[in-house]
């Protein structure tokens, strides 16, 4: 069980440091929670299975590449920490702008402009001003399809698990990898369905600020662990 422990604490780390900035697919999933909590909700485990996918992809390469990489081990792993250090800065520097959010985090790829057209998040209005419920299977797949355009989340996976492919060998390893991922993601999403439906998007800048500076920081936290020893 300790054995396990490790490997699922580390995923849920890798999890919540991709999901916890809030970027554009936050602010949907804030506003689809003010409308209907049932589809916010498919909503969530939507962009949660996104972030389970890139990872179980990661997971499932990285060992392989590390295995052939074995000479210059200690080299990718300083590669990787420095992809992640330079994602961590990026979203942390873009957290110091009033109004404005790094591209980086769970699916938040949108800019404003395409925010504020995806805002019904699945649901519409009809021509009288009627309003139209989504069905939260719709809702899943949009979420994953919106979610899935991001490349800096599987860019994340990839560096992460390359670096640790000697870690997440064994397939009881990468299976408690997967699972901390995947709770991480899915209580961070189900979370802001229950603030979106509790407080709406009303979210002070400053609290916004608070989840880059933790998500990233989680980010750069993880680099430097995978970086050292140094070679």
């Amino acid at each position: 069980m300790n054995e396990l422990m490790s490997p699922t604490l580390a995923g849920a780390a890798a999890g919540l440091g991709v999901a916890m900035p809030m970027g554009a697919m936050s602010v949907l999933l804030l506003q689809e929670a003010m409308r209907d909590r049932r589809t916010a909700v498919a909503a969530a485990a939507g962009i949660a299975a996104v972030d389970l996918g890139y990872a179980a992809l990661a997971t499932a390469l990285g060992p392989w590449v590390a295995s052939h990489i074995s000479p210059v081990e200690a080299w990718v792993r300083l590669a990787s920490a420095v992809i992640l250090l330079v994602i961590a800065a990026h979203g942390l520097a873009g957290a110091r702008r009033p109004g404005a959010g790094p591209d980086s985090g769970s699916g938040a790829v949108l800019g404003q402009d395409t925010v504020a057209a995806d805002a019904g998040g699945g649901a519409g209005v009809g021509q009288a001003g009627v309003f139209v419920r989504a069905r939260p299977g719709k809702a899943f797949a949009r979420y994953v399809g919106l979610t899935a355009l991001n490349p800096t989340t599987a860019l994340y996976f990839a560096a992460l698990t390359t670096a640790q492919g000697a870690a997440l060998g064994t397939g009881t390893a990468g299976a408690a990898f997967l699972v901390g991922v995947g709770a991480a993601s899915l209580l961070w999403q189900q979370a802001l369905v229950a603030l979106g439906s509790l407080a709406g998007t009303r979210i002070p800048d400053r609290a916004r600020v608070w989840t880059f500076r933790l998500g990233y920081g989680l980010v750069a936290a993880y680099a430097v662990k995978i970086a050292l020893p140094l070679p």
